[in-house]
């Protein structure tokens, strides 16, 4: 047997035991795909696995992410640092080696994937943002930024419409060192893909601009080997690789769905051995393919060794754009140095305007900031001024995604998990629910991306129901790991960026459609997420009011009728619950004191979210039911949202809390 072959089968037999061991995994793509990958690790990908993080390796995306166990016995074989325990411990907890390749868990792994299609979308982000580096940075006797994005998928990744989407960006905008190997094998869970999916593949993908390759024999490596040549060799489209595979190859339930997602079984397990002529004992790598990958050591470390000799001519010749690219790459925003994004407007104007104004501010400063929105830049309001435009000819800073939100999310996770690049991308609110997946993934990676959502409500008006978002703040908030920002006014909206790019974690920026008045009582204090802008009078106030956004001064005005009729109401600002929810329990206490329960929330949203500040005693001034077509002050008025209504709320909760605690002394004499 060949030092190929035998590698092979023990990257299969590996991945097998592990699934088997955890009683739970796929084991068919980790059979089927065995070749392909390790033809890509050991022929053509450059990698260092002593130092799998230096910054000019090509990027392999797993999105067929359920294949994890391959990718960990590759790992495994190749030297990225998991052992044969971390093999054996497959899918458990605190292990190295999760379900789904997980981003910051194993060494080895760039981006989590799970979701089918997620993956191919974040090449896509993986390859832009190398094409955008290298167009800056390199020069013609220097390259400093030139590696390649690799992902390997499946049927499943496929039929995804996110992958249509990045896809189809991906070829309008030429990026041609991204190249997807896809595993062919015609299986899903419930069959043949004949049930389902019977496009043709490569076609599809010719139309969207790319270049297809066929390899017929999965098993063939020096046929795979000389697709994946073919395809580095075009620079002007991105290639699919189209291999055709077995699934569970060598198998007794090889080309069965039986194999997709579940072990094979013991007795099929030792059957793959025989049939691979397998001798190694479990788990064990034999002493012939662990001399077979040191010999191919020297390759990885060259391709490091040459990087560091291009970054120290470099750093001689051009020391000004080398110390820019350590800037680049650190990727830090001085705030302090952009005080001005504070200042305030002398008009109203809708919180979309002042975005696109701060923005800019700090983009200016900070040009490694890039993005755009899904054709919807000049009404998110997020142009980037004298950026230019990325296009397949021009690599600006404004990236005109299209309409294809689902991609836009997932790309910006990898243009990000690149490095080099902050990246940001805008939609309308209620299209948030397009993104839900790629911002859940964002969240799960706790990285900081930034989500700029404009028509933040039913301000959104005559575009009716459809447009409105209603329940998408309420979706967004019920994320882990990811902050919320609705802010009132210019100065919040700012306080909203600083956040953002001052975090580890996503950060949605929900804005106003209309112009919202700038408050004199908003300070930076929104920073820690919700803040008092209006005290009362007395040291206990009589209610209090809190809301946010475009909603805000609607507070501010209830207070002042509350006042002319006696009541003395505290208003607070709450922009970003999850900022707020963090700070101590005595600031929290400070801000909306437990002995106050009388309380109402304000917010053209869902009212689910607000019930943990304003408890069983307080009302929630919100909209439960969807929108209609009319002008937004009609909507607003219909739904609620004025001085009367809220006064009336808040006259309700504190005869509410007045009776709660009449009732509670009662009970307190009885039990005397």
């Amino acid at each position: 047997m060949t030092n190929d072959e035998l590698t092979i089968s023990t990257i299969r037999v590996l991945s097998a035991e592990a699934i088997e061991k955890a009683k739970s995994g796929h084991p068919g793509i980790c059979l089927g795909a065995a070749p392909a990958a390790y033809t890509l690790f050991s022929r053509v990908l450059k990698h260092n696995p002593k130092n799998p993080n230096f910054f000019d390796r090509d990027r392999f995306v797993l999105s067929a992410g359920h294949g994890s166990a391959l990718l960990y016995s590759l790992l495994h074989i190749f030297g990225y640092g998991l052992s044969k325990e971390d093999l054996m411990r497959f899918r458990q907890h605190t292990s190295k080696t999760p379900g789904h390749p997980e981003y910051g868990v194993t060494a080895g792994v760039e981006v989590s994937t799970g979701p089918l299609g997620q993956g191919i979308a974040n090449a896509v982000g993986f390859a832009l943002a190398e094409k955008v580096l290298a167009d800056k940075f390199n020069e013609p006797d220097l390259k400093l930024v030139d590696h390649y994005t690799y992902a390997l998928c499946g049927d499943g990744c496929m039929m995804e419409g996110i992958e249509n989407e990045a896809a189809s960006l991906a070829g309008t905008l030429k990026l041609g060192k991204l190249i997807v190997i896809y595993d062919s094998n015609r299986i899903t869970i419930e069959g043949s893909t004949d049930l389902a999916f019977t496009e043709d593949v490569g076609k599809r993908h010719e139309a969207l601009g790319w270049q297809v390759l066929k390899v017929n024999d999965g098993e063939n490596i020096d046929s795979i080997e000389a697709a994946l040549k073919l395809a580095k060799d075009e620079t002007e489209k991105p290639s699919l690789v189209i291999v055709n595979t077995t699934i569970g190859y060598g198998s007794p339930l090889a080309g069965t769905s039986k194999c997709h997602g579940a072990p094979l079984g013991a007795d099929n397990v030792k059957q793959l051995r025989a049939n691979l002529s397998y001798k190694a004992k479990p788990f064990e790598v034999a002493p012939q393919v662990t001399d077979h990958i040191a010999s191919l050591a020297p390759t990885f470390n060259k391709y490091e060794s040459e990087w560091n000799k291009i970054v120290k001519a470099y750093k001689t010749k051009y020391p000004e754009k080398y110390e820019e690219f350590q800037v680049w790459r650190k990727g830090e925003i001085d705030f302090e140095a952009l005080d001005s994004i504070y200042d305030m407007p002398e008009k109203s104007e809708a919180t979309r305007a002042s975005s696109q104004r701060i923005l800019n501010k700090i983009a200016e400063q900070n040009p490694f900031i890039i993005g755009g929105s899904a054709d919807l830049a000049t009404s998110n309001m997020v142009v980037i001024a004298n950026g230019g435009d990325l296009s397949a000819t021009e690599l600006g800073r404004n990236i005109h995604f299209g309409i294809r939100e689902h991609a836009m999310g997932a790309i910006c996770n990898g243009m990000y998990l690149h490095g080099g690049l902050l990246p940001f991308c805008a939609t309308f609110t209620v299209f948030s629910d397009y993104m839900k997946a790629a911002i859940r993934m964002s969240a799960l990676m706790n990285i900081p991306v930034v989500y700029v959502f404009s028509h933040d409500s039913i301000g959104v008006g005559e575009d009716g129901p459809t447009h409105q978002p209603i329940e998408q703040l309420a979706m967004l908030r019920t994320i882990p790991n990811i902050k919320v920002f609705r802010p009132a006014d210019s100065k919040e909206t700012a306080a909203a960026y600083e956040s953002a790019w001052t975090g580890k974690s996503p950060t949605v920026i929900v804005l106003s459609r209309q112009s919202l008045p700038q408050l004199d009582c908003t300070t930076t204090d929104a920073l820690y997420g919700g803040y008092i802008v209006a005290d009362s009078e007395k040291e206990t106030p009589d209610t209090i009011l809190i809301s946010n956004g475009s909603e805000l001064s609607l507070a501010l005005a209830a207070k002042k009728q509350l006042k002319k009729e006696g009541i003395d109401a505290r208003v607070v600002s709450m922009p970003c619950m999850e900022l707020f929810d963090i700070q101590t329990q005595k600031y929290r206490e400070s801000v909306l004191p437990t002995r106050v329960r009388a309380r109402v929330a304000i917010e053209a949203g869902r009212s689910q979210s607000w019930y943990k500040y304003v408890g069983l005693d307080g009302e929630c001034c919100c909209i439960d039911t969807f929108g209609m077509s009319a002008p937004a002050d009609i909507m607003f008025e219909i739904c609620g949202f004025n001085v009367d209504n809220v006064v009336k709320l808040a006259k309700k909760t504190i005869k509410t809390c007045a009776k709660s605690a009449a009732f509670v002394g009662t009970e307190a004499s009885d039990d005397e």
